[in-house]
């Protein structure tokens, strides 16, 4: 039997149409406008229509294996592995976002933001969104069984991190840190698929990219805080109240300041620090939007951490490739 359709959607002024695009969704994006109708569903479930996802998951692999190229003198972080971030990124993702969705469609139905989601509108079943969630897994499985093997049990280590985080903003004021804790394990995958074990720079890229989650997904929790309080969903967003701006600011910092740590423990050199003060940059100019926010404003200051990332992910790869060539 299929999940029953909440009372409170499809019906009334601005309920959202079943197979209407989500609001946070790319705007004309391929999913809504020319994927087969039969697969929009799963494609909605597994967030294809919405990156920044897959894109925030992917960054902490890329700076652990950007540093771990400057630490072991190559020339650039290798490719095959960043490859397999990426493809493992976007899998993964979508398997951990189908999972969430299936423990929260309930808590979903009653938000107006996530109502609309494929579980939640009745589009697709519970049982049917777990055999999907089981095949994306196995994916992922075979991605990881690429590297070596301490990568492939540290990557297997992470799921429980990942099976409990649904649960946390019912038991928990900071669900962002646990979300963190599961966001960033890249941070020390990137660097264990090079070096076969965990070192300093990995330590502290992973801190780095934790307390980054926390600081976006506030940003992003900023969305939703007055459907939050009635469906009784706890976030940092509501924890920190008015003081949104300076706890997301501290997060920042500290993040800025573990990258540096990170930098300087895996010997960076001037354009490696170069991509730590822009990523410094973006996320001050970001503290600096905060006061007064919007819902759309805050949707657009959280897509933006893809680019900030990138500007660290950047610095390091180029700092790589400088320092290599100038040995040569």
């Amino acid at each position: 039997m299929p999940d029953p359709i909440p009372a409170n959607l499809g019906s009334g002024p601005g309920a959202p149409l079943p197979d209407a695009p989500l609001p946070d969704a790319l705007t004309g994006h391929w999913v809504d406008t020319r994927a087969p109708r039969a697969l929009r569903p799963y494609l909605k479930l597994a967030r294809i229509e919405r990156p920044v996802g897959w894109q925030l998951l992917l960054l902490p692999c890329w700076w652990a294996g950007g540093l771990a190229a400057i630490a072991g003198g190559k020339a650039f972080p290798d490719v095959w592995h960043c490859l397999l971030f990426l493809v493992g990124a976007i899998v993964m993702r979508a398997a951990g976002s189908t999972f969430n969705d299936i423990v929260d469609r309930k808590l979903d139905a009653q938000v107006a933001r996530t109502r609309g989601r494929p579980l939640p509108s009745g589009q697709v079943t519970a049982k049917a969104a777990a055999l999907f969630m089981v095949g994306l897994s196995l994916v992922g499985l075979v991605i990881l069984l690429q590297f070596n093997r301490f990568t492939v049990i540290l990557g297997i280590a992470s799921l429980a991190i990942v099976a409990v985080y649904p649960f946390m903003k019912r038991i928990t004021q900071m669900p962002q840190f646990v979300l963190g804790l599961a966001f960033s394990w890249g941070g020390l995958v990137g660097w264990s698929a090079v070096f076969g074990r965990l070192d300093a720079p990995a330590y502290l890229i992973y801190a780095a990219a934790v307390v980054w989650t926390i600081g976006y997904d506030t940003i992003y929790a900023l969305q939703d805080i007055e459907d939050d309080v009635i469906a009784g969903i706890k976030s940092s967003a509501r924890y920190f109240g008015s003081f949104n701006r300076e706890a997301i600011g501290a997060c920042f910092g500290l993040a800025v300041l573990l990258s540096a740590a990170a930098t300087w423990t895996a010997g960076g050199g001037i354009v490696a620090w170069l991509g730590v003060a822009g990523f410094a940059g973006h996320l001050g100019w970001q503290v600096a939007q905060i006061k007064g926010v919007t819902p759309p404003l805050a949707l657009k200051l959280f897509r933006s951490n893809w680019n900030a990332g990138l500007l660290l992910a950047t610095g390091f790869a180029l700092d790589a490739l400088s320092r290599f060539a100038l040995q040569s």
